[in-house]
């Protein structure tokens, strides 16, 4: 799996899966079992950090990401 932030290829285990739900919320999957379009990223707050200067969710999704949440991806991340 590549991380959207990095860009460094590294094991499931060491990666968030962020999802698109079929309704077109924006979630960390920590089960990585929710349905959905899926993206990686390292679980750190600099790759998502990083991911969100180079609008690389945007680009994942095809649908344009808020910087609302990415705050609330930081603070999830940094709270796992």
């Amino acid at each position: 799996r590549m991380c959207v932030g990095c860009r460094e290829m590294k094991p499931k285990a060491e990666l968030y899966r962020i999802v698109k739900t079929p309704d077109g919320e924006i979630l960390i999957d920590k089960t990585n079992k929710v349905s959905g379009r899926g993206a990686y990223i390292c679980k750190c707050g600099e790759c998502l950090k990083k991911a969100e200067k180079i609008n690389a969710l945007a680009h994942t999704f095809s649908m344009p990401i808020s910087k609302e949440i990415y705050s609330r991806l930081i603070k999830e991340c940094e709270n796992s």
